[in-house]
Protein backbone atom coordinates (compact mmCIF):
# COMPACT_ATOMS: atom_id res chain seq x y z
CA UNK A 1 0.00 0.00 0.00
CA UNK A 2 1.30 3.41 -1.18
CA UNK A 3 1.98 5.76 2.12
CA UNK A 4 2.24 9.25 1.16
CA UNK A 5 3.94 10.72 4.20
CA UNK A 6 7.00 8.29 3.79
CA UNK A 7 7.48 9.12 -0.08
CA UNK A 8 7.64 12.77 1.07
CA UNK A 9 9.76 12.23 3.40
CA UNK A 10 12.05 9.93 1.05
CA UNK A 11 12.00 12.64 -1.48
CA UNK A 12 13.51 15.17 0.32
CA UNK A 13 16.49 13.45 0.73
CA UNK A 14 17.62 14.28 3.90
CA UNK A 15 21.17 14.40 5.60
CA UNK A 16 22.31 15.60 9.07
CA UNK A 17 24.29 18.87 8.70
CA UNK A 18 24.99 19.63 12.19
CA UNK A 19 23.97 17.43 15.92
CA UNK A 20 25.00 18.83 19.19
CA UNK A 21 23.99 18.70 22.66
CA UNK A 22 23.60 22.01 24.95
CA UNK A 23 23.61 22.79 28.24
CA UNK A 24 22.02 25.91 29.87
CA UNK A 25 21.78 27.92 33.44
CA UNK A 26 20.55 30.73 34.53
CA UNK A 27 18.60 33.44 32.20
CA UNK A 28 19.91 32.93 28.34
CA UNK A 29 18.65 33.22 24.84
CA UNK A 30 19.96 31.56 21.53
CA UNK A 31 18.82 32.81 18.48
CA UNK A 32 18.61 30.78 15.38
CA UNK A 33 18.58 31.44 11.50
CA UNK A 34 18.23 28.25 9.52
CA UNK A 35 17.34 29.56 6.31
CA UNK A 36 14.26 27.07 5.56
CA UNK A 37 16.07 24.09 6.82
CA UNK A 38 14.49 21.58 8.81
CA UNK A 39 15.70 21.53 12.63
CA UNK A 40 15.32 19.63 15.46
CA UNK A 41 15.29 19.87 18.86
CA UNK A 42 14.86 17.11 21.77
CA UNK A 43 15.08 17.85 25.50
CA UNK A 44 16.98 15.29 27.48
CA UNK A 45 16.72 16.65 30.54
CA UNK A 46 14.64 19.71 32.78
CA UNK A 47 13.34 22.77 30.22
CA UNK A 48 13.72 25.37 28.33
CA UNK A 49 11.33 27.82 26.22
CA UNK A 50 10.82 27.59 22.50
CA UNK A 51 10.47 31.31 20.94
CA UNK A 52 8.77 30.82 16.99
CA UNK A 53 7.45 33.61 15.23
CA UNK A 54 3.30 34.36 14.84
CA UNK A 55 3.31 31.30 17.73
CA UNK A 56 2.96 31.83 21.60
CA UNK A 57 6.31 30.41 23.11
CA UNK A 58 6.25 27.05 23.98
CA UNK A 59 7.34 25.52 27.08
CA UNK A 60 9.35 22.41 26.76
CA UNK A 61 10.00 19.53 28.83
CA UNK A 62 12.10 16.60 29.64
CA UNK A 63 10.52 14.31 26.93
CA UNK A 64 9.71 16.89 24.35
CA UNK A 65 10.84 16.80 21.00
CA UNK A 66 10.01 19.52 18.47
CA UNK A 67 10.64 19.39 14.57
CA UNK A 68 10.61 22.40 12.41
CA UNK A 69 10.29 21.07 8.81
CA UNK A 70 11.33 24.86 7.44
CA UNK A 71 13.21 26.49 9.70
CA UNK A 72 13.96 30.75 10.06
CA UNK A 73 14.07 32.46 12.76
CA UNK A 74 13.60 31.41 15.68
CA UNK A 75 15.17 31.27 19.37
CA UNK A 76 15.94 28.94 21.96
CA UNK A 77 15.90 30.30 25.86
CA UNK A 78 15.58 29.62 29.90
CA UNK A 79 12.13 28.94 31.00
CA UNK A 80 12.51 32.29 32.66
CA UNK A 81 14.24 34.10 29.41
CA UNK A 82 16.82 37.34 29.54
CA UNK A 83 15.22 40.46 28.56
CA UNK A 84 14.22 41.29 25.32
CA UNK A 85 16.60 43.68 25.03
CA UNK A 86 19.35 41.63 26.49
CA UNK A 87 22.26 40.47 24.45
CA UNK A 88 22.19 36.59 23.14
CA UNK A 89 24.38 34.17 25.02
CA UNK A 90 27.31 32.81 23.28
CA UNK A 91 27.70 29.11 23.70
CA UNK A 92 30.67 27.70 24.81
CA UNK A 93 32.07 24.69 23.58
CA UNK A 94 32.89 22.62 26.54
CA UNK A 95 33.72 19.18 24.07
CA UNK A 96 33.74 17.96 20.88
CA UNK A 97 29.49 18.49 19.95
CA UNK A 98 28.78 19.79 23.29
CA UNK A 99 28.12 23.66 23.97
CA UNK A 100 27.35 25.47 27.55
CA UNK A 101 25.34 28.58 27.67
CA UNK A 102 24.93 30.54 31.14
CA UNK A 103 27.72 29.57 34.15
CA UNK A 104 29.99 26.90 32.91
CA UNK A 105 30.34 26.43 36.85
CA UNK A 106 26.13 26.40 37.87
CA UNK A 107 24.35 23.09 37.85
CA UNK A 108 22.79 22.35 34.44
CA UNK A 109 19.14 23.42 34.26
CA UNK A 110 18.51 21.37 30.76
CA UNK A 111 20.04 19.06 28.33
CA UNK A 112 19.40 19.05 25.01
CA UNK A 113 20.06 17.49 21.48
CA UNK A 114 19.24 19.85 18.65
CA UNK A 115 20.52 20.30 15.06
CA UNK A 116 19.54 20.60 12.06
CA UNK A 117 19.13 19.10 8.55
CA UNK A 118 19.73 19.31 4.98
CA UNK A 119 17.51 18.28 1.96
CA UNK A 120 18.91 16.89 -1.44
CA UNK A 121 16.04 17.60 -2.97
CA UNK A 122 15.86 19.90 -6.58
CA UNK A 123 12.20 20.95 -4.90
CA UNK A 124 12.29 20.82 -1.08
CA UNK A 125 9.97 23.62 -0.92
CA UNK A 126 7.24 22.17 -2.43
CA UNK A 127 7.85 19.21 -0.39
CA UNK A 128 7.49 20.55 3.13
CA UNK A 129 4.82 22.57 2.07
CA UNK A 130 3.14 19.18 2.68
CA UNK A 131 3.92 18.81 6.08
CA UNK A 132 3.41 20.91 9.35
CA UNK A 133 4.79 24.03 9.87
CA UNK A 134 5.90 22.74 13.59
CA UNK A 135 5.56 19.25 15.06
CA UNK A 136 5.55 19.16 19.40
CA UNK A 137 5.18 15.63 20.46
CA UNK A 138 5.65 14.68 24.00
CA UNK A 139 6.58 11.61 26.17
CA UNK A 140 6.89 9.27 22.73
CA UNK A 141 8.98 6.14 23.99
CA UNK A 142 9.73 5.16 20.60
CA UNK A 143 11.11 8.96 19.45
CA UNK A 144 13.01 8.56 23.07
CA UNK A 145 14.84 5.17 21.57
CA UNK A 146 15.42 7.27 17.88
CA UNK A 147 16.76 10.47 19.89
CA UNK A 148 19.50 8.17 21.63
CA UNK A 149 20.20 6.39 18.46
CA UNK A 150 20.83 9.73 16.42
CA UNK A 151 22.77 11.23 19.83
CA UNK A 152 25.33 8.13 20.09
CA UNK A 153 25.53 7.64 16.12
CA UNK A 154 26.40 12.02 15.84
CA UNK A 155 28.79 11.60 18.39
CA UNK A 156 30.68 8.38 17.34
CA UNK A 157 33.28 7.88 14.85
CA UNK A 158 32.27 4.70 12.88
CA UNK A 159 32.08 3.66 8.91
CA UNK A 160 29.04 4.67 7.04
CA UNK A 161 27.84 7.06 9.82
CA UNK A 162 26.71 9.92 7.38
CA UNK A 163 24.52 7.19 6.12
CA UNK A 164 23.30 6.09 9.22
CA UNK A 165 22.11 9.66 10.11
CA UNK A 166 20.23 9.75 7.44
CA UNK A 167 18.51 7.07 8.08
CA UNK A 168 17.63 8.11 11.48
CA UNK A 169 16.48 11.31 10.86
CA UNK A 170 14.10 9.86 8.25
CA UNK A 171 12.94 7.72 10.78
CA UNK A 172 12.40 10.78 13.51
CA UNK A 173 10.80 12.70 11.05
CA UNK A 174 7.96 10.18 10.15
CA UNK A 175 7.66 9.16 13.87
CA UNK A 176 7.18 12.46 14.73
CA UNK A 177 5.15 13.94 12.56
CA UNK A 178 2.65 11.20 12.52
CA UNK A 179 2.58 11.23 16.85
CA UNK A 180 2.21 15.22 16.85
CA UNK A 181 0.08 17.39 19.08
CA UNK A 182 -0.22 19.77 16.51
CA UNK A 183 -2.62 19.08 13.77
CA UNK A 184 -4.50 22.11 13.83
CA UNK A 185 -3.76 23.79 10.86
CA UNK A 186 -4.51 22.01 6.88
CA UNK A 187 -1.76 20.02 5.57
CA UNK A 188 -1.21 16.49 4.32
CA UNK A 189 -0.76 14.90 8.08
CA UNK A 190 -4.30 16.30 9.00
CA UNK A 191 -5.65 14.66 5.78
CA UNK A 192 -4.17 11.44 6.68
CA UNK A 193 -5.69 11.25 9.76
CA UNK A 194 -9.00 11.10 8.32
CA UNK A 195 -9.73 7.80 7.80
CA UNK A 196 -11.72 8.90 3.86
CA UNK A 197 -9.17 11.80 3.26
CA UNK A 198 -6.59 9.53 3.81
CA UNK A 199 -7.99 6.87 1.32
CA UNK A 200 -8.18 9.75 -1.26
CA UNK A 201 -4.58 10.59 -0.73
CA UNK A 202 -3.98 6.86 -0.93
CA UNK A 203 -5.53 7.11 -4.00
CA UNK A 204 -3.85 10.42 -5.61
CA UNK A 205 -0.39 8.82 -5.23
CA UNK A 206 -0.83 4.91 -6.10
CA UNK A 207 -1.85 6.01 -9.28
CA UNK A 208 -1.08 9.83 -10.39
CA UNK A 209 -1.24 9.12 -13.84
CA UNK A 210 -4.98 8.44 -13.85
CA UNK A 211 -7.74 10.84 -15.00
CA UNK A 212 -9.20 11.27 -11.77
CA UNK A 213 -12.16 13.28 -11.29
CA UNK A 214 -13.97 14.31 -7.69
CA UNK A 215 -16.56 11.88 -8.45
CA UNK A 216 -14.22 8.96 -8.81
CA UNK A 217 -12.33 9.57 -5.79
CA UNK A 218 -15.33 10.07 -4.01
CA UNK A 219 -16.52 6.94 -4.59
CA UNK A 220 -13.05 4.91 -3.60
CA UNK A 221 -13.66 6.68 -0.36
CA UNK A 222 -17.68 5.92 0.32
CA UNK A 223 -18.33 9.64 0.33
CA UNK A 224 -20.67 11.88 -1.89
CA UNK A 225 -18.93 14.07 -4.15
CA UNK A 226 -19.46 17.19 -2.33
CA UNK A 227 -18.55 15.76 1.14
CA UNK A 228 -15.17 14.52 -0.19
CA UNK A 229 -14.53 17.93 -1.75
CA UNK A 230 -15.36 19.71 1.21
CA UNK A 231 -14.09 17.96 3.61
CA UNK A 232 -10.46 17.23 1.32
CA UNK A 233 -10.25 20.95 1.25
CA UNK A 234 -10.89 21.90 5.11
CA UNK A 235 -8.51 19.16 5.96
CA UNK A 236 -5.40 19.52 3.74
CA UNK A 237 -6.32 23.51 2.50
CA UNK A 238 -6.35 21.98 -1.50
CA UNK A 239 -9.47 20.85 -3.35
CA UNK A 240 -9.08 16.88 -4.78
CA UNK A 241 -7.91 18.45 -7.84
CA UNK A 242 -5.35 20.54 -6.71
CA UNK A 243 -3.48 18.74 -4.45
CA UNK A 244 -3.68 15.80 -7.68
CA UNK A 245 -2.13 18.52 -9.56
CA UNK A 246 0.66 19.84 -7.06
CA UNK A 247 1.50 15.78 -6.70
CA UNK A 248 1.76 15.46 -10.22
CA UNK A 249 4.49 18.56 -10.44
CA UNK A 250 6.32 17.17 -7.52
CA UNK A 251 7.04 14.26 -9.25
CA UNK A 252 7.39 15.94 -12.57
CA UNK A 253 10.25 17.99 -10.88
CA UNK A 254 11.90 14.60 -9.54
CA UNK A 255 11.53 12.94 -13.00
CA UNK A 256 13.23 15.68 -14.82
CA UNK A 257 16.60 15.71 -12.38
CA UNK A 258 17.34 12.71 -13.40
CA UNK A 259 20.01 12.20 -16.45
CA UNK A 260 18.00 10.34 -19.82
CA UNK A 261 14.37 11.34 -18.93
CA UNK A 262 12.37 12.80 -22.03
CA UNK A 263 9.91 15.50 -21.31
CA UNK A 264 7.26 13.31 -22.80
CA UNK A 265 7.85 10.37 -20.97
CA UNK A 266 7.77 12.49 -17.91
CA UNK A 267 4.02 13.87 -19.44
CA UNK A 268 2.92 10.10 -19.50
CA UNK A 269 4.06 9.30 -16.17
CA UNK A 270 2.32 11.47 -15.09
CA UNK A 271 -1.28 11.34 -16.73
CA UNK A 272 -0.54 13.96 -19.55
CA UNK A 273 -1.78 12.92 -23.65
CA UNK A 274 1.82 15.65 -24.63
CA UNK A 275 4.08 16.79 -23.87
CA UNK A 276 3.16 20.06 -24.71
CA UNK A 277 0.28 20.13 -22.48
CA UNK A 278 2.54 19.25 -20.03
CA UNK A 279 4.96 21.72 -20.60
CA UNK A 280 2.19 24.20 -20.21
CA UNK A 281 0.98 22.60 -16.98
CA UNK A 282 4.37 22.80 -15.75
CA UNK A 283 5.24 26.35 -16.53
CA UNK A 284 2.27 27.74 -15.01
CA UNK A 285 2.90 25.37 -12.03
CA UNK A 286 6.67 26.05 -11.44
CA UNK A 287 7.16 29.24 -13.29
CA UNK A 288 9.71 27.45 -15.21
CA UNK A 289 9.34 25.25 -18.52
CA UNK A 290 10.29 22.16 -18.15
CA UNK A 291 13.07 22.08 -20.63
CA UNK A 292 14.97 24.97 -18.99
CA UNK A 293 14.19 24.16 -15.32
CA UNK A 294 15.81 20.47 -16.09
CA UNK A 295 18.97 22.49 -17.35
CA UNK A 296 18.91 24.84 -14.12
CA UNK A 297 19.12 21.77 -11.87
CA UNK A 298 21.32 19.66 -13.92
CA UNK A 299 24.13 22.75 -14.64
CA UNK A 300 24.35 21.24 -18.40
CA UNK A 301 22.88 23.04 -21.02
CA UNK A 302 21.68 20.55 -23.27
CA UNK A 303 18.74 21.60 -25.41
CA UNK A 304 15.73 20.59 -24.24
CA UNK A 305 12.37 20.61 -26.30
CA UNK A 306 8.66 19.35 -26.21
CA UNK A 307 9.18 16.30 -29.07
CA UNK A 308 11.15 14.39 -26.30
CA UNK A 309 14.70 15.28 -26.31
CA UNK A 310 16.25 13.97 -23.44
CA UNK A 311 16.54 15.94 -20.14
Amino acid sequence: MTDPLAEVIAMLKLRAALSKTITGTDAWRVRRSEQGQPFYCAVLEGACRLELEHHDPLTLNAGDFVLIPAAYHFALTSIIPPAADAEDTLPVKVADGHFRLGDLHAPAQVLALLGHCVSDSSDAGLLVSLLPEFVLARDEKRLALLVALLRDEAQAQRSGKDFILARIIELLFIEAIRSTETLATPGLMRGLADPRIAQAIRLIHQQPARRWTVKELASGCALSRSTLFERFTAMTGITPMGYLQSWRMTLAMQLLCRSGVSISAVAEHIGYNSASAFSVAFTRHVGLPPGRYAQQRSGKHTDVNNSGSTV
